[in-house]
């Protein structure tokens, strides 16, 4: 029997686990957002800290502190006939651990841009730009030693999509569409050079449908999951599909004190042969920068 790849797995449950938590959702609440007119503005900002030190403990245990801060909101314009949708995702945080130096923990830049056409049914059409980046340098780390494989705006993900959106629920919405991906790099070709050629490609432009679902469902009045899924395929074969899954399960333990567990979930054939996953679980605080009056 042919191994099925840890990928789409992920993706198969990316899908299926967002689709079991609409409808519990909507079964215990039955509400659906607002969907007044106008302006609708959001911002929460995050901070989480940690740190332990050891003085004379015989138990042993290494000195340890790490930090990292997030910024999540997102803008909305709906008139009659057309939605203009946006958001912003940043993050970063730095860890160190005994005598190492502070390294990377988190480290994003997201923006998205959608515009679509309002109408009477649940699907409409639409065009959207997708970018995302990082603020500094990545290192993988060996032993004493550390490579250098990313750094700002390298790479740097520009998609650009037309296609139809459809929103059956107020708490979960996707897209899918013609689009083109670019690739941009400036000291780290491996994400945009086609080993193929003689020349070494910094940018790298790709032809294919992508797919974007996001999926905003409030569990309980103090438990929040936001999950969002990109896909992109270049046609030419189903191991070449991209795939970036992030989903986070908020909980909140006070009023400006929360607790978050992140998973994301990356595939692309060109950086790695296999699936990229990264998970993290922090507690801190949490302050709404801009609160939508409207909900």
């Amino acid at each position: 029997m042919p191994r099925i790849p840890s990928w789409c797995v992920a993706t198969v449950f990316a899908f299926v686990f967002p689709a079991c938590a609409v409808s519990l959702t909507a079964q215990e609440t039955g509400e659906t957002p607002p969907d007044s007119l106008g302006w609708h503005r959001q911002a929460v900002g995050q901070l989480n800290l940690t740190q332990v030190t050891f003085d004379n403990w015989s138990e042993g245990g290494e000195n340890a502190v790490a930090w990292q801060t997030t910024f999540a909101s997102s803008f909305a314009y709906r008139t009659p006939w057309y939605a203009w949708e946006s958001s912003l995702k940043l993050g970063y945080g730095r860890s160190k651990l005994g005598n190492s130096d502070f390294r990377k923990s988190i480290d994003e830049i997201r923006l998205e841009s959608v515009l679509s056409r309002r109408t009477k049914s649940p699907i409409a059409p639409y065009v959207g730009l997708l970018a995302r980046t990082q603020f500094s340098t990545g290192y993988i780390y060996e032993d004493s030693t550390r490579t250098a494989t990313s750094g700002f705006f390298d790479p740097a993900y520009f998609t650009e999509s037309l296609g139809i959106a459809y929103q059956p629920t107020g708490v979960l919405k996707t897209r899918v569409g013609a689009a083109v991906k670019e690739t941009f790099t400036r000291l780290y070709n491996t994400y945009s050079d086609n080993p193929s050629t003689a020349q070494v490609e910094k940018h790298k432009v790709e032809g294919g449908i992508t797919s974007v679902t996001d999926l905003n469902a409030k569990l309980r009045d103090d438990v929040l999951l936001v999950s969002t899924l990109e896909l992109f395929s270049d046609l030419k074969a189903l191991r070449r599909t991209d795939v970036n899954w992030e989903s986070t399960l908020t909980v909140q333990l006070a009023k400006y004190v929360n607790l978050n567990l992140d998973v994301r979930v990356l595939y692309d054939s060109d950086v790695s042969a296999r699936r990229q996953l990264k998970q993290s679980l922090a507690l801190g605080l949490s302050y709404a920068l801009l609160k939508d009056p409207a909900g």
